[in-house]
């Protein structure tokens, strides 16, 4: 495959963003995924679109012809392709992770179990040895890789275990691993939640999830890019949405040591049942509801009992 860039100049490109914005406006989808994306395929900065300084450049380089582009574009609009997915990345956290339609795209919401796994470890690490921070944790259903990342850039003295059942959702995972130099702190395995882990019972430190937890009757009345390009797979939890939390709650206390953090994302209006879930299995503690920067009660967090 020819990896030479595509040139244009820059009134071609001033052009085309002039037209893709207004058709982005007619569309109802917001003008600023056209500078978005252009930030990421042509490498210019907010400052030079927002002067259009770029118009009188004899050449501009592309990562994809202008042609494709356009019929990308042409896309959100007409099928509501995800820009990202246009872009084939999305920032999250301060990386920028490579995603495709074989995983979903991590939402800035999710950034925030890092840091509320980051407080769960300064507030009980004192009370195990060795400390929380180091050995061994567990990201289950990595999709891109995104959570699996923030806990080996969180804690470098630890080995990360990233499994997901989809082969394609693994490679986008291993990608961002190496594009982020971060391939030998990770270890990626297919699967279903903790069973390609069974040789490591009783020795994880943590895990983080962010399993599929959408009821299946809601799932076709999500947004259109979400309905019809992310994988239904990482998004439809059951019946009620609670399918995957469920074996969690119920999985994980084999594979935690005592003193280790159980942390997941769940829907708003699931946070009484998962509480009562976690009470009722007797081998959790400490268990936390936390919110998301809207105020939805968006993530659970319990604490392994110590024996």
């Amino acid at each position: 495959m020819n990896q030479e860039p595509h040139v244009v100049s820059g009134l071609e490109l001033w052009q085309w963003r002039h037209k893709a914005r207004e058709a982005a406006r007619s569309s109802d989808i917001p003008i600023a995924e056209v500078d978005w994306l252009l930030q990421e395929v042509a490498g210019l900065d907010r400052l030079a679109l927002r002067l259009e300084s770029y118009k009188d450049l004899p050449q501009i380089k592309l990562k994809l012809p202008l042609q494709v582009l356009t019929d990308l574009w042409q896309r959100r609009i007409r099928d509501r392709l995800p820009v990202q997915y246009i872009a084939g990345v999305t920032p999250w956290r301060n990386f920028s992770l490579a995603v495709s339609p074989a995983v979903l795209i991590p939402r800035p919401e999710t950034e925030l179990v890092i840091d509320l796994v980051i407080a769960a470890v300064r507030c009980f690490s004192r009370q195990v040895s060795p400390p929380l921070e180091q050995g061994h944790w567990a990201d289950l259903g990595t999709g891109s890789g995104a959570i699996a990342l923030g806990l080996a850039d969180a804690f470098p003295d630890a080995t990360i275990h990233a499994v997901d059942y989809s082969l394609e959702a693994l490679a986008i995972a291993q990608q961002n691993a190496q594009h982020l130099g971060m391939a030998s702190r990770l270890q990626f395995y297919q699967g279903s939640w903790w069973e390609p882990l069974s040789s490591l019972k009783g020795k994880f430190s943590g895990m983080v999830s962010n399993p599929p937890y959408i009821p299946s009757s809601i799932v076709p009345s999500l947004q259109p890019e979400v309905v019809r390009h992310e994988p239904h797979s990482a998004l439809d939890g059951g019946e009620d949405g609670l399918d995957c939390i469920r074996h969690l709650v119920e999985t994980a206390p084999e594979y935690l040591r005592p003193g280790g953090v159980w942390l997941i994302e769940m829907m708003a209006g699931q946070a009484a049942i998962v509480s009562e879930l976690l009470q009722n299995q007797g081998s959790y503690s400490q268990i936390q509801i936390h919110k998301d920067l809207a105020g939805i009660e968006r993530f659970a967090l319990a604490i392994i009992n110590f024996n």
